[in-house]
């Protein structure tokens, strides 16, 4: 299995590797500037990404107009630089070497689709990354692509996986002070979020009411390797207003059966929970 950590930061002025191997100096900034553009998730004109990555403007310039010629960047008529679209096919690259990936397809490609959005996605740094969808022809108001990205503090397969990581390294991902939010929803500050994180590990799944989105409700479930490291999320994401008296308890259900499987594929086991187990046969 092919577990995804953060990588180590890049920096502009590191010469040598961890493992002492020199780096190509051009390389290194050419990193650098994706990464801080990736990491800020805003349009940067070229003097804030001079001043950021502590490098000469023409330098910065002329990384710019090499990644653009490649499709890496993209330039706004104001002048600010954004992410290109040619760093989709990094991630669907990277995507199709991951072994969860392909077992979670797998499980559609023997049993039909699947009655509602069903995502798996894997941490990468403090976010969960999409690397299977599987959309439903239900109206959800929210298009979930492979690829995508979002803090995992606020999504529900994101919060599936922190809760079975280390809290040191929970601390360590989770930015510290108030939580950047994209509702009114959501936990405010890491100490809220370490509380529900530990309800999650009780109860063996996560929820995310609407902090993704206004009206998108999901229950998430994590995925554990042969070793019994969780290396991913599942969930299955409903409309709020479809959940019904059970509250949702048969898409609970199902996101938890379909993270037994992909564990089981994986040669993993799902830990002892003191929980109801999910219900036989959902999931092929």
């Amino acid at each position: 299995m092919n577990a995804v950590h953060a990588a180590p930061s890049v920096t502009p002025s590191r010469a040598v590797a961890p493992g002492g191997t020199a780096l190509v100096p051009a390389v290194t900034r050419a990193l650098s500037l994706l990464e801080r553009l990736a990491g800020t998730r805003e349009p940067m004109s070229l003097g804030r990404l001079a001043s950021d990555l502590a490098l000469p403007k023409s330098s910065v310039h002329g990384l710019c107009n090499t990644l653009m010629s490649f499709g890496y960047l993209r330039r706004q008529p104001d002048g600010a630089f954004l992410i290109g679209p040619r760093v989709m096919s990094l991630a669907e690259a990277f995507v199709a070497g991951t072994d969860v990936a392909r077992e979670f397809n797998a499980l559609w490609s023997e049993g039909g689709a699947p009655e509602e959005t069903v995502v798996l996605s894997v941490l990468s740094g403090g976010d969960a990354l999409y690397v299977a969808v599987r959309n439903s022809a239900r109206p959800l108001g929210l298009a979930f692509n492979v690829g995508m990205r979002l803090p995992a503090y606020l999504t529900g397969t994101g919060k599936a996986m922190l809760a079975f990581r280390p809290l040191a390294e929970v601390r360590e991902l989770v930015p510290a002070g108030p939580l950047a939010r994209l509702t009114k929803k959501g936990a405010p500050d890491v100490e809220t979020l370490l509380k529900e994180l530990a309800l999650v590990r009780r109860r063996g799944y996560s929820i995310d009411d609407q902090g993704v989105r206004e009206g998108v409700y999901s229950f998430g479930a994590p995925v554990f390797d042969a070793s019994g490291q969780v290396v991913a999320g599942v969930a299955v994401c409903i409309n709020k207003a479809l959940l019904g008296a059970s509250r949702g308890k048969r898409h609970q259900a199902e996101a938890l059966a379909v993270a037994e499987a992909l564990t089981r594929r994986l040669g993993g086991e799902v830990p002892a929970l003191p929980r109801a187990r999910a219900t036989k046969g959902s999931v092929r």
